[in-house]
């Protein structure tokens, strides 16, 4: 697996050289997108990823920092396959808890030319706890969180995702209410990606180390001001908890996983 990070940043005002988070696990030539924030078509394309490799996109929760690029990224798709003729007669399912929110980029969407008539489907998916992907070789399972706080409704509306591919494992935090919300997720994981928005990242690592999970390595995202300010102290104070297994994410890289 491969995963390419195109948005590193929390929910704050605009910062140099990072946009709002968003990421993409490549596997089998094929690009499983997490979260959407500002300009994250953009960044994939300039760095040579084929838009037309876009199979599902899975989208934490509805905050403006992680679906802000999400209409943005389905109009680029539809955008390149006037000039490849790639996508015709395939589907992209894109895995959305908050129905009013998938209903108000649809809308917009439609108001752009044509009317945003595509020659590929385009399938809104809810998302409960559980694997809610499981082909072409990846699985993707759910966890609820409690970063929206708990729902009257029982219909909760943040979650986390646990990936797996060629025997590989990927935790993607989400946006959390308390560190230990993804707990059922993070044994035996290989790469835990973890936003640092709303937790200074010393205490993930010493939530990690003092409460034994099997993290092989440990990487920041969805950074918050703790990491703008001085990403490398930070991480220079994260690798005397857990060592060289730590590393801050950065907008328009890539790595192998």
């Amino acid at each position: 697996m491969k995963i390419h990070f195109f948005g590193t940043c929390a929910g704050t005002e605009p910062m140099p050289g990072r946009k709002h988070v968003s990421f993409a696990v490549e596997n089998d030539g094929q690009l499983y997108w997490f979260d959407a924030g500002e300009g994250c078509s953009y960044t994939a394309h300039l760095m040579g990823l084929d838009l037309m490799s876009v199979r599902s996109i899975f989208i934490s929760h509805s905050h403006m920092d992680h679906v802000g690029g999400l209409g943005n990224l389905l109009w680029n798709i539809r955008k390149l396959d006037t000039l490849t003729g790639k996508m015709a007669g395939k589907n992209i399912d894109v895995f959305l808890a908050n129905e009013k929110t998938w209903n108000g980029i649809m809308q917009l969407l439609s108001q752009t030319e044509g009317g945003f008539k595509t020659t590929f489907s385009i399938n809104r998916k809810g998302i409960s706890d559980g694997i809610i992907y499981n082909e072409n070789g990846l699985c993707v399972k759910a966890l609820h969180n409690t970063h929206l706080g708990v729902p009257d409704d029982g219909q909760w509306m943040s979650f986390s995702f646990r990936i797996e591919a060629e025997g590989r494992s990927i935790v993607f935090s989400g946006d959390l209410g308390a560190i230990d919300d993804i707990d059922p997720l993070i044994d035996d994981c290989d790469l835990l990606l973890m936003e640092t928005g709303h937790f200074k990242p010393e205490d993930v690592c010493n939530y990690i180390k003092n409460n034994n999970k099997n993290v092989k390595t440990l990487g920041f995202i969805h950074n918050g001001r703790h990491i703008l300010k001085d990403a490398a102290y930070e991480l220079s104070n994260a690798k005397k908890i857990l060592g060289d297994r730590v590393f801050i994410a950065e907008d328009g890289t890539t790595m192998e996983i």
